[in-house]
């Protein structure tokens, strides 16, 4: 039975499960699979891989430090909601704000928040080198995750400004990344933030070992940052 792959992976990471925590993710994978017929939110449409490389890799942060209670949370790069909304899913405490730069995605994500009733859900539709200089956003959350497939020095120049001082970026990647990390570390500080540490993490069922990056926010981003959009991508921080 494909649910107890989700069962099993909640157990194996040591997070409480139960029927409601279950029923979300069924609504959810049944809507993201409706919905990748008509635009392109992923290229995985397999049950059993939704449940392990959206869902289970989603919450993969949710023992880390920091994660505990009400935490308002932005999740840059959304895509498909991840990992947003599966952290949203576990802990309803959580404050969530979703934005990606495209439409129709911020629609569907808009349907998964009114078909699972999930309330505390921002959606914002742009880039995050705008919103990362606006005020209403700017240093105002505990948490910014992040999936998107970038390096870690442009990511975090997407991110870091999101952050309050005191507050974790956290950036999940895949298992080879010692020299991205020794290469990001001197944008990480110009941003105002330190890496704390690498959390090394089994994705259950599968042999593929997940790295997340903990970065703390140590002091206000200096307002020159983020750039001007696509201007991290093209000339990343050094």
């Amino acid at each position: 039975m494909l649910i107890k792959t989700l069962e099993d992976g909640f157990k194996q990471l040591n997070i409480p499960y139960s029927l409601e925590v279950e029923n979300k993710f069924i609504k959810y994978r049944d809507l993201l699979k409706e919905w990748n017929q008509k635009i392109n939110i992923t290229s995985i449409e397999d049950d059993e891989e939704i449940y392990v490389k959206h869902f289970l890799d989603s919450i993969l942060l949710m023992n880390a430090e920091g994660m505990c209670g009400n935490k308002s949370i932005i999740d840059v790069g959304t895509g498909g909601g991840f990992p947003g909304y599966p952290l949203k899913i576990v802990n309803d405490g959580y404050k969530v704000t979703l934005l990606d730069s495209l439409r129709k995605r911020i629609d569907f994500l808009d349907e998964v928040a009114k078909k699972l009733k999930l309330e505390d859900v921002e959606l914002i539709h742009g880039r995050a080198e705008d919103f990362g200089q606006n005020k209403k956003y700017r240093e105002k959350f505990d948490i910014c995750v992040s999936r998107a497939v970038a390096p870690l020095n442009v990511l975090s120049e997407y991110c870091i400004p999101f952050v309050k001082v005191g507050g974790y970026f956290a950036a999940y990647k895949s298992e080879n990344i010692s020299s991205e990390i020794s290469d990001s570390e001197n944008a990480i500080k110009k941003l105002g933030g330190k890496i704390k540490e690498v959390k090394e993490i089994s994705l259950p069922g599968t042999d593929i070992v997940r790295k997340i990056v903990i970065i703390e926010k140590c002091g206000s981003t200096d307002s020159r940052y983020p750039r001007k959009a696509g201007k991290p991508s093209k000339e990343p921080l050094v």
